[in-house]
């Protein structure tokens, strides 16, 4: 029997940058686990990515895993833009410095290390998981 883990992650800011939280929903094997998080001053896409650090941190072993975000900025980093990046020295197309570029090799360090894939749903459209992640998100933000 394969052990898959799915993912729900989702970030959240009130302004941007702002105060903002992250949270995550992992199930696997009829098991689940809710994490959530906070930063005083981040932005929006940061507090996504870390949804999705923290939870593959928290991943014991190395099971098949499935992350499900609404985050089109997560999945285009991983999957179009990282291997680019690296390849440049950590610089975009333009010669500029990745945004981000800390979270970026947390995620790719942590990636490589398991098989996954990542999957896009469309945020605040009644998907439960995604809606779960976001309230969790949406509660650790600091006041």
């Amino acid at each position: 029997m394969s052990k898959i883990v799915e993912i729900y992650t989702d970030g959240a800011c009130s302004g941007n940058p702002g105060p903002g939280g992250w949270g995550a929903v992992m199930r696997w094997n009829g098991h689940e686990k809710e994490l959530s998080g906070g930063e005083a001053e981040t932005t929006n896409n940061r507090m996504e990515m870390m949804a999705v650090i923290r939870a593959l941190e928290a991943i014991k072993g190395s099971p098949k895993i499935e992350i499900y975000t609404d985050s089109k900025y997560v999945i285009d980093g991983v999957e179009k833009w990282l291997k680019g990046w690296k390849a440049r020295g950590w610089k975009t197309a333009g010669k500029k410095q990745v945004k981000n570029q800390g979270l970026w090799k947390q995620i790719d360090e942590l990636i490589v290390k398991h098989d996954v894939s990542f999957h896009w749903v469309k945020g605040h459209d009644g998907h439960p998981e995604n809606e779960r992640a976001d309230q969790l998100a949406v509660a650790a933000v600091p006041k």
